[in-house]
């Protein structure tokens, strides 16, 4: 597990949180994907500079802006989320 990788507990509880609606072509992996994006956020880096494991930047930062538009990561971080209750324990 790299440094801003998601540890089990913490991708066994954002896991249900996320839709689940194939589209066209097959998803990249959920988990590789978010850890780009956490990646990116927590680093502060730009989304070009993600490193390979995560997969191509391009699928991250429209994952991320996916997931800002449908209100994916206001849902993880309010603070009844059930990862934000699980952290404050």
């Amino acid at each position: 597990m790299a440094r801003y990788d998601l540890t089990e507990f913490e991708w066994r509880t954002i896991q249900p949180l996320l839709p689940n609606k194939p589209r066209g072509a097959p998803r990249v992996d959920d988990r590789r994907v978010l850890n780009g994006i956490f990646w990116v956020l927590r680093s502060g880096s730009p989304w070009a500079d993600v490193p390979e494991r995560y997969g191509p930047p391009t699928t991250i930062y429209n994952r991320f802006n996916r997931g800002r538009k449908a209100g994916i990561w206001d849902r993880l971080w309010t603070p009844s989320s059930p990862l934000m209750t699980a952290r404050c324990r």
